[in-house]
């Protein structure tokens, strides 16, 4: 039987859409009177906290806070309202006109070049990173454009592969812990054998994100690399660099993965929050998703839930902190010292505790074996009770199966081999691109007059040319 959706899971907003950015032209730095009101406060701008009020963001720039007291300065998190283009609007008017005097601005990854090439954040020097060799090599690549680092990441992200394992045992199937793994043709016998037990009860196979968002792209580059190892849309300058034929096969294999008898009959038109409901409500066993659902998930359906890596590749999501140009001298020092503050080991821990996808390796160690969270002691380095301004949500815990640890063993290997997206200065017009191209496949359309394969390919490819350089 279908369930209802559990209140924490309703309550769960999107990493994806926390903060999308678009870049503008840049100012000239600003330097502030020395009798300014706040001459000695840093302002960070971002998207919402998904572990709650006064969350776990807030209270490492609370420990900060408490360290500089004696200097004089303090930092101060403003968390824009609305939706991911309201906040989008917020933060690039304000940057366009000085209305607000943001010093640090956390910036989804795939903004980054967007924001370097407009000349909206400055190069940061070593003084922002610590420790840069612990840093998840693919994750790191993300804060850099054109060989300069221009960010630090903060938390990061990558796509997961949920299921239900009381599904599978009431189907018959012998393998119901999936944990060291499963490829598509695997899944797609599991979906069969589940389809085939439950019948008409409603059971589809698996949920995912393909409404007319960046969900959709998501999915699309997921396919891609899965179907053409090391396919890249842009290359490191940004310009065009795939070819019909790797498009081709890209094209192929996302819609194999996505087609009707595997996939949820709305996925064309989920976003997070319907997928994720789709799968809470028990009508599919299998639901892509990011890691932040983990804890609620857990919460509900305990070692019923299942969690593993998604099949071939998973892309890299999540947000890094950067320096605004418009920012004084005097502040931008400071700024740099409170981002080197916010993704140091300590804090990283902290993050990952608090349900964030760490950004470094240090991060990922067995209990015991690394130092506790000690900038915010809440978050215990056993997951108990943390608190979420709600009440408290119990983490769930680390090991998940014989020997298996979530974080280290599916969590930190997703970040490792995840892909990006492409890397261009121009990304909003590009993931436009291919989300209107691939309505070929997703859009209102009769299933007979869809076009195949190739011709997709061909016409996301003339799209994609008038859209990037090269």
């Amino acid at each position: 039987m279908a369930r209802r959706l559990p209140a924490a899971l309703l309550a769960l907003p999107s990493l994806l859409t926390l903060l999308f950015l678009a870049a503008c032209t840049g100012g000239d730095v600003r330097e502030e009177p020395p009798d300014a009101d706040n001459r000695r406060r840093i302002v960070v701008a971002s998207g919402q906290d998904v572990t709650g009020k006064n969350g776990i963001r807030q209270q490492l720039i609370d420990v900060w806070n408490a360290e500089e007291g004696a200097q004089g300065f303090e930092a101060r998190l403003v968390e824009l309202p609305g939706s991911a283009d309201q906040q989008r609007s917020q933060l690039l008017g304000a940057l366009q006109s000085g209305s607000a005097q943001y010093d640090v601005v956390n910036l989804d990854v795939t903004w980054v070049p967007e924001f370097a090439d407009a000349g909206l954040i400055r190069p940061l020097t070593d003084a922002a990173v610590r420790s840069p060799d612990d840093i998840i090599p693919s994750v790191d690549r993300t804060s850099y454009w054109k060989g300069k680092r221009y960010a630090v990441p903060f938390n990061s992200d990558a796509g997961l592969l949920y299921y239900r394992k009381d599904h599978l045992r009431e189907a018959g199937v012998s393998r119901t812990d999936l944990s060291d793994g499963v490829t598509w043709d695997e899944l797609r016998d599991q979906i069969d054998a589940v389809k085939g037990h439950f019948g008409s009860q409603g059971h589809e196979g698996w949920a995912t994100q393909l409404a007319p968002y960046e969900g959709r792209t998501v999915n699309a580059i997921e396919a891609f690399a899965s179907a053409v190892p090391g396919l890249r849309l842009t290359d490191g300058d940004g310009e065009y660099a795939a070819t019909v034929e790797q498009l081709t096969a890209g094209v192929a294999e996302l819609r194999a993965r996505t087609s009707p008898p595997y996939t949820l009959d709305e996925a064309s038109e989920s976003r997070e929050a319907e997928s994720l409901s789709a799968f809470a409500e028990g009508r599919t066993t299998f639901l892509r998703h990011w890691p932040y659902v983990y804890p609620a998930l857990h919460e509900t359906y305990g070692e019923n839930l299942g969690v593993t890596r998604l099949p071939g590749k998973a892309v890299l999501g999540g947000q890094n902190l950067a320096v605004t140009s418009s920012t004084s001298e005097q502040r931008a020092a400071k700024a740099a010292e409170l981002i080197a503050f916010l993704t140091d080991p300590d804090s990283e821990r902290c993050l990952l505790r608090a349900g964030f996808a760490a950004t470094r390796v240090s991060a990922y160690q067995e209990p015991g074996s690394a130092p506790p969270c000690r900038h915010a002691p809440a978050y215990a380095e056993t997951p108990s009770s943390s608190p979420t301004g709600e009440g408290t949500v119990r983490l769930p815990p680390d090991r998940i199966a014989d020997g298996v640890s979530f974080s280290r063993d599916i969590l930190l290997p997703s970040l490792r081999e995840g892909v990006h997206r492409p890397r261009t200065p121009l990304y909003g017009a590009v993931t436009h691109t291919v989300i209107t191209q691939l309505d070929a496949l997703y859009g209102p359309i009769p299933s007979e007059g869809r076009p195949g394969d190739v011709e997709v390919a061909k016409s996301l490819d003339e799209a994609l040319r008038e859209v990037l350089p090269g």
